[in-house]
């Protein structure tokens, strides 16, 4: 792709995840989420290949949607209250509508069908983008509308934590198990909105470090099948013995930074008598586990097949820049010990 064309596209998601934070009218938030998507499809469909192609129809499609619905819950909610600004929804329609067209612009289940398939038709590089940085406006909206409705704020977080982890479960793709490891995460976001936002946007940012070093491990193993990932322990073998620290710490393992957002989440869930809930969530997190279990042993403990397609791979270097991953790997696996200090600074 042109590099004044990549940038302009660059500068255009930007520009709208910024208008979308800035805006406190619905309109503007409406446009800065349609500059996003706009700006995101040809980086999509920039390979021209049937497959990126399909993906980026499928986006397409379900982020046309989620704009329409997010418009006319504004459009309904102005009508019934006589306002357009954004932390003033007071009638529980519009609130709802736009609970939903935010969960299906970020993929939570169960308007989440279209994150596996979009996400498989990418590359790893795009596949980040959307798996960290499309999140961020439709979570900056559903921050600020705060939702009353807390039953259907549970129902989500827990249908996303119970099928993140289910559907990951039989897939040998990398890119679907990442996307069903986005919806699991997405989950326990949800979980705890409406009981301590703040601890939403600790997990939000927790889960972007963990994603970015996994999205950039598999980038620079070119590895987007189980199997491939085989050959890494002779391209990179430092980085095939961290890699399973990073899967771990996503699936939330003690003494690994993805520990602490669920540690706290659980512990909120709890002050808030919502027992069952915590421990439903707790249970999907085995499931989540079970797969990056999986990951991990296919990278450490297999051994690739000797034959010409097994070890060509390895011998070709990669010219991926090293530095963002390792800062990326040391953040996912080593900042636990800083949960007393985020828990100070989330208690109000």
């Amino acid at each position: 792709m042109n590099p004044y064309i990549l940038a302009i596209l660059l500068f255009g998601l930007g520009l709208g995840t910024t208008i979308t934070f800035a805006s406190s009218h619905w309109l503007l938030a409406w446009m800065g989420l349609e500059m996003n998507t706009l700006a995101i499809i040809p980086l999509m469909a920039q390979h021209h290949h049937p497959r990126a192609v399909e993906a980026t129809t499928k986006y397409f499609l379900t982020q046309a949607t989620a704009a329409a619905m997010l418009l006319f819950a504004s459009v309904t909610n102005a009508w019934l209250s006589g306002q357009w600004d954004i932390q003033q929804m007071t009638h529980p329609l519009p609130t709802t509508i736009i609970t939903l067209a935010l969960a299906l612009k970020i993929g939570l289940a169960p308007v989440h069908a279209w994150l596996p398939e979009v996400l498989q038709g990418l590359d790893l590089t795009v596949g980040l983008i959307l798996s960290t940085w499309q999140k961020l406006a439709p979570f900056a909206l559903i921050l600020q509308i705060n939702p009353t409705n807390s039953t259907i704020l549970i129902i989500l977080g827990l249908t996303s934590t119970l099928i993140g982890g289910w559907g990951g479960l039989n897939q040998t793709q990398l890119r679907k198990i990442l996307a069903y490891s986005s919806i699991a995460h997405l989950g326990w976001m949800i979980l705890v909105l409406q009981f301590s936002p703040s601890l939403t946007l600790l997990t939000l940012l927790t889960y972007f470090v963990m994603t970015f070093s996994t999205f950039l491990v598999f980038k620079l193993n070119k590895a987007t099948t189980i199997n491939t990932l085989a050959t890494s322990w002779t391209k990179a073998p430092i980085l095939t013995s961290l890699t399973p620290l990073i899967l771990l710490s996503l699936g939330g393992l003690p003494p690994l930074t993805g520990f602490m957002p669920k540690w706290l989440i659980l512990q909120e869930l709890a002050k808030q008598d919502l027992a069952l809930t915590a421990t439903v969530a707790a249970l999907s997190a085995l499931l989540s586990l079970y797969f990056y279990l999986r990951l991990s042993y296919a990278m450490t403990l297999t051994m690739s097949p000797n034959n010409l397609s097994g070890t060509t791979p390895w011998r070709l270097s990669s010219s991926q820049s090293t530095l963002p991953l390792a800062i990326s790997t040391a953040m996912a696996i080593c900042l636990l010990p800083l949960a007393p200090a985020a828990a100070a600074l989330l208690t109000p």
